[in-house]
């Protein structure tokens, strides 16, 4: 059996990863100003489960973390510690109701992208064993430990919650250079990693994969899948040109690039980038917008910012056409917005 994405995670994913981050940021003893800083996340999005960010602003948070924790290895694994099936979702549901533990790693694995896991992922069967490996492909080089660790936990979490116990591993090789202190890895993983490996590879037994789940209701997991399915398209079809853009914008909140410096960056005319944008739905100007608008509740939430500097952060020439957009977009003014977010919180 073998789950190899041809693709990497997609553009936009569930706010409840960044969520769990952030609180750990918090309990590490890091402010949410340092936490968020540069990722264009809103309290607004912390606070509401339901909306989506873009995968960049999670790695732009992990990418925080990492810098104000230093080089503490195994640190990823307690963030990954605190990821667990229940929130997961529809994709959490899938795995639960699956008959068999074979069945649900496949369904896994198939929607992967619905996960907050940027490692990719996939099982083979070698004799009486089965490997899970982990794939590191595309993940910044100074993240991809934390990631790993990250990741590597909330799998084992969720084996956990299906099968009512640890997982019993046979054996874990990591890539990653073997530290100073083992104990966080062998809490984690049960056992002891073999580190320096030229893979990321769990190693369990096969038996393991025919042995049925307490929750199995094949009617409920294949509603479930089919909510999977179309969610995961509906994730796919949104990246583009258009999410390249949003992303580039949203990473220089001080200075927001015009339509033809964006265009060169792309290596693209800004005849074709607006072609292009066309195409898919979509404009410059309506990008622009979208981000203005989201940076805007970032910065409207951070003390000591005056809307006249807000306003020449997001390309205004003056404050009155700042509050005028604002007002279009949210229904009152920023000054009352910013009262009623600090009521808030």
């Amino acid at each position: 059996m073998s789950n190899n994405p041809s693709k990497h995670w997609p553009a936009h994913r569930s706010s409840i990863s960044v969520q769990l981050l952030t609180q750990f940021g918090l309990d590490q003893g890091l402010s949410i100003e340092r936490c968020l800083a540069g990722t264009g996340l809103t309290l607004q999005q912390l606070s509401d489960p339901s909306s989506e960010i873009d995968a960049s602003q999670e790695l732009s948070l992990i990418s925080n973390l990492v810098n104000a924790l230093g080089p503490q290895r195994g640190i990823g694994l307690k963030a990954g510690q605190r990821y667990h099936l229940s929130t997961y979702g529809i994709w959490g549901f899938a795995l639960l109701s699956s008959p068999t533990f074979r069945s649900a790693a496949a369904l896994g694995l198939r929607y992967l992208g619905l996960t907050y896991a940027f490692c990719g992922m996939r099982l083979e069967e070698h004799g009486d064993e089965v490997h899970l490996l982990f794939d590191q492909q595309g993940i910044p080089g100074e993240l991809r430990a934390f990631i790993l660790e990250r990741d590597s936990a909330g799998m084992l979490n969720i084996q956990r919650d299906l099968l009512g116990q640890r997982l019993p591993l046979l054996r874990v090789d990591l890539c990653l250079p073997r530290p100073t202190d083992c104990s966080l890895y062998i809490d984690s993983y049960g056992i002891e990693p073999r580190f320096a490996q030229a893979d990321n590879r769990f190693v369990l037994s096969s038996r393991l994969l025919d042995q049925p789940l307490p929750g199995a209701n094949p009617q409920v997991a294949q509603q479930c899948e089919e909510h999977c399915h179309a969610l995961l398209a509906k994730r796919w079809e949104r990246s583009g040109l258009a999410e390249q853009i949003r992303t580039r914008l949203l990473s220089t909140p001080g200075r927001l690039p015009g339509m033809d410096e964006l265009a060169r960056k792309l290596n693209l005319s800004p005849r074709t980038l607006r072609r292009r944008l066309q195409v898919e739905g979509s404009s410059f100007r309506l990008l622009l917008e979208e981000v203005r608008q989201a940076l805007a509740e970032e910065l409207l939430a951070t003390d000591g910012l005056t809307l006249e500097e807000i306003a020449e952060r997001l390309g205004y020439a003056e404050v009155s056409n700042f509050i005028h957009a604002f007002k279009r977009w949210k229904g009152l003014p920023p000054h009352q917005y910013r009262q009623s977010r600090r009521a808030a919180f």
